[in-house]
């Protein structure tokens, strides 16, 4: 279960990436029953460093530091055309051939791609640096269209607000659905943004808030996700025809409708395997799946895991962290 986190700031440090990640691990919630980390901001250059904005941070932490980090996150590089530095580079490859997760925020992928941590894998950033990404590491498999891609031990984000589903999406696998809604409600974000693809690698989406009608059909769906919701029942609540809302939908979110039904169910079934003792079958009526045997199908597709097993492992590590608490 991930404890260690790191974070490498460089010169010229991009504030809010840096921030995403000391928010999400960086904070003791345990008060509270959540997780902590034993969480360090590493100097990938000699301090000070001067961040984006103008102002100066410091750190006793130097690349020493990585060595005991179970998850080392790079939040930004300030030129796709400069090269990392060398000690960096060296210390996320030993890191990865340990067993330790990498991530990056935004343009830090240029920093695992100049690693060569991102060749023959899917990989992400923001959409603006994409091109210039493939361009000087035709090796990676840029997918410029998604907010992050989780490759087991090497995961990227998109910029800006990705990092914050990428880093919920991490405590979520290793804590489950319970402890990440959580922490996002403390922080005030939306819980999960998750897309249509195999296990978790996720093409996350969002609600349009600009869109009232649609946006209120959405927000009774949830409320109502153990009924038969069609594209005709929920176009007819946000006073739609079928043929406007779905539009209007893929616009908003960048997917079906049944897409979007399918993640919030899985999300519903989840949290009710963590924090319920309700059999399969309820836990499958309540999520809107019908039935237990159609809850195992989507499990498997998606989560690449049963149900009950899904609920050993989460209940076990809420478990362990009531001991230690």
């Amino acid at each position: 279960m991930l404890r260690n986190v790191a974070v490498v700031a460089f010169d010229q440090a991009p504030v809010f990436e840096i921030g995403v990640v000391c928010e999400v691990f960086g904070l003791d919630r345990s008060a509270d029953g959540l997780p902590r980390f034993d969480f360090a901001l590493v100097a990938g250059e000699p301090p000070p460093l001067r961040t984006s904005s103008g102002f100066s941070i410091d750190t006793p932490h130097g690349l020493e530091r990585l060595e005991a980090a179970e998850l080392i996150a790079i939040p930004g590089w300030r030129s796709p055309d400069e090269q990392p530095p060398a000690a960096v580079l060296d210390a996320l490859r030993s890191a990865v051939a340990r067993g330790a997760r990498v991530m990056s925020l935004c343009s830090g992928a240029f920093v695992l791609a100049a690693a060569g941590l991102l060749d023959d894998r899917r990989a992400t950033t923001h959409w603006r640096y994409a091109p210039a990404l493939a361009q000087r590491h035709p090796r990676v498999r840029v997918a410029p269209d998604v907010l992050y891609v989780d490759e087991g031990q090497v995961l990227t984000s998109a910029g800006t607000a990705a990092g914050i589903d990428l880093c919920l999406h991490i405590v979520r696998t290793e804590y489950g659905a319970d402890v990440a809604n959580r922490i996002a409600r403390r922080m005030v974000v939306p819980p999960h943004r998750e897309g249509g693809q195999a296990q978790y690698i996720e093409t996350p989406i969002a609600a349009d808030r600009r869109d009232g009608a649609l946006g209120a059909a959405l927000a009774w769906a949830l409320a109502h996700l153990d009924e038969e919701l069609s594209v005709e029942v929920l176009a007819r609540r946000a006073h739609m025809s079928p043929r406007t809302f779905v539009r209007r939908f893929a616009a908003a979110l960048g997917g079906t409708p049944h897409q979007w039904l399918l993640a919030q169910r899985l999300t519903q079934a989840r949290r009710l395997l963590e924090t319920t003792d309700l059999g399969i079958d309820e836990v499958a009526g309540r999520a809107g799946f019908g039935s237990a045997a159609a809850l195992r199908v989507h499990f498997a597709r998606r989560l690449d895991i049963a149900p009950l097993a899904y609920r050993r492992t989460f209940r076990s590590a809420r478990g362990a962290r009531e001991v230690s608490a």
